[in-house]
């Protein structure tokens, strides 16, 4: 079954905006994530959420996992999750090939702020 593909517009607008902000993801009092070349993904009337490059995220704090989500905009969505003494499953995500219309994001990541300290400086 073949699955919605939306691009956005003015019902529904999303822009990808380079940041020079100062981005510091935190589990408990680990930093998971550093960087001052976050992505600023702001969709419609959503929240806006950094996207980080993957570079900047410590590779020995995650663990890909095998959940997937759909998202009609963006495209297929995979999961990281956070180890260690602060475990958090499922906590991160990421598009490994998105829609052109953000095709920016690639090779970035994105957190759950319910889930972890982010802190934009």
């Amino acid at each position: 079954m073949a699955r919605p593909v939306k691009t956005p517009g003015p019902d529904h607008p999303i822009t990808v905006t380079p940041s020079t902000e100062h981005v510091v993801v935190r589990a408990g009092d680990r930093v998971v994530a550093d960087t001052t070349r976050s992505l600023t993904l702001q969709e419609s009337t959503y929240p806006a959420v950094h996207y980080i490059p993957i570079e900047d995220v410590d590779q020995s704090a995650i663990e890909r996992t095998d959940t997937s989500t759909y998202c009609p905009y963006k495209g297929d969505a995979s999961y990281y999750s956070i180890t260690g003494d602060q475990a958090l499953t499922d906590v991160i995500w990421t598009y490994d090939e998105p829609y052109p219309s953000v095709k920016e994001i690639t090779g970035h990541v994105a957190f759950y702020p319910n889930k972890v300290s982010i802190s934009v400086e």
